[in-house]
């Protein structure tokens, strides 16, 4: 057992769920035996509190750092401010120039609202929406974050949030009154969403994009019709799809308008700051409502969102994480077929994923995290796309991987029992209790 391991075992003493993201619990990867922890992170690399170094072919921090852990033009304009002061009882400047360069991207819209999360983004989009329109009832497609108002859509029982990323999402501490304010709906099925525009008074429409499957049957513009149609404001959620398919948001591709966006994840490539994009007819409401926080006035967010944009932009990232996500899946494909498995992949190419086709597919899955750790990668059934991360990579990846699915193959024919393989319980799937 590593140092990551035992301070793991004393965080579940110390913090409720043993971390603060889900998304980064062992228990996600390989409970019992992740390193748990990192000392360092520089490119496509990082080291745990033991000092072992690992290549991340897996979530690249969520998804945070498509140009590289602790980018260096980044990194020194962060410094920078730092040492000029982060926080004053004045204003940071860098607030209105990151406004003006969102605005600049996104011409449809005329102002901008800061948070440091994503699930605080959501949060104040929502009120901002509800209190515009002056109607309660949202209808969602997609993952939206942690608040009150979205767990509320599992308040009939039956885990209803389990088709949009997350099963197993508890209701416990959420008002029992918000039950019937937020409708989830499929993404392109277009008739439920019209239904229940049409049955819930609908205030909001609010989705991802596309997290899983592209638009089908002009899905998105006859949202975007429907909003039009009723009043509603629409929103779209790209804090996860934002800055990987354009410079903006992924509904350029669509050339469909929200009257809503929010930025998050690759905005400020590890720093945290998060943007709610909108038009004034809309945006101006959030001055009926009070929606403030001290720390969305600190500097670093706004300082490192403007040094990444002005970096993306002029390597055109997008395209070069794109390119790399491509790669990968191809690759995944390459494998699958020459070892006789069958595997589903989902998801745009920067941000994919995999699926065996297998009754032990989360057994199958452990076991690749378990055996690529050994050969010194982080590494699951995903891949999130970094400028990072080079040919030599992604060489020595598949060429690890390909004896992984030589042994899956074999599980596969009744030869080898996966169980035998694995040294500790299989990965959680969605969210679960701690023991």
């Amino acid at each position: 057992m590593g140092k990551g391991q035992e301070l793991y075992r004393k965080a579940k003493q110390l913090i409720p769920g043993g971390t603060m993201l889900l998304s980064k619990r062992p228990e996600m990867f390989l409970p019992e035996n992740w390193p748990s922890y990192f000392s360092k992170a520089k490119g496509s690399k990082v080291w745990d509190i033991d000092g072992n170094e690992y290549i991340d072919m897996s979530i690249m921090g969520i998804g945070t750092n498509t140009l590289g852990y602790g980018h260096d033009a980044v990194d020194e304009a962060v410094i920078d401010v730092i040492r000029k002061g982060n926080m004053s009882t004045l204003n940071c400047p860098e607030e209105v120039l990151l406004a003006e360069r969102l605005i600049e991207m996104n011409p449809w819209a005329d102002m901008v609202r800061y948070t440091r999360t994503g699930g605080e983004g959501n949060a104040v989009a929502i009120r901002i929406a509800r209190a515009a329109t002056g109607k309660d009832n949202v209808a969602i497609c997609g993952y939206h974050g942690w608040h009150d108002w979205y767990l509320s859509s599992n308040l009939s029982g039956d885990d209803i949030l389990s088709g949009h990323l997350l099963s197993g999402l508890d209701t416990a501490g959420v008002p029992k009154n918000l039950k019937n304010t937020v409708f989830p709906f499929r993404y392109n099925n277009y008739e439920e969403l019209e239904d229940i525009v049409n049955r819930q008074n609908i205030g909001v429409i609010k989705m991802e994009v596309l997290r899983n499957f592209d638009p089908e049957n002009n899905f998105l513009q006859k949202v975007r019709n429907l909003a039009s149609l009723k009043g509603i404001v629409l929103i779209f959620d790209e804090c996860t799809s934002g800055f990987r398919e354009t410079y903006g948001g992924i509904f350029k591709k669509f050339d469909v308008i929200p009257d809503m966006t929010i930025f998050s994840k690759t905005m400020g490539n590890g720093y945290a700051i998060t943007a709610v994009v909108g038009k004034k007819s809309v945006m101006e409401a959030a001055q009926k409502t009070f929606i403030s926080s001290t720390f969305w006035t600190e500097r670093i967010g706004p300082t490192a969102a403007l040094k990444a944009l002005e970096t993306m932009k002029e390597i055109e990232s997008w395209k070069i994480i794109t390119k790399k996500g491509e790669k990968m899946r191809a690759g995944w494909l390459k494998l699958a077929e020459e070892n006789n498995l069958q595997i589903a992949i989902s998801g745009i190419p920067a941000l994919s994923t995999y699926v065996f086709k297998s009754k032990h597919a989360i057994a199958y899955k452990t076991f690749i995290t378990q055996e690529m750790l050994k050969k010194g990668f982080l590494a699951s059934t995903n891949f999130y796309a970094s400028i990072t991360h080079t040919e030599e990579y992604f060489d020595n990846y598949f060429n690890a991987l390909n004896k992984i699915y030589h042994v899956i193959d074999k599980c596969e024919q009744g030869i080898i029992n996966i169980n035998n393989l694995l040294e500790g319980p299989v990965c959680h799937v969605g969210f679960q209790r701690l023991n």
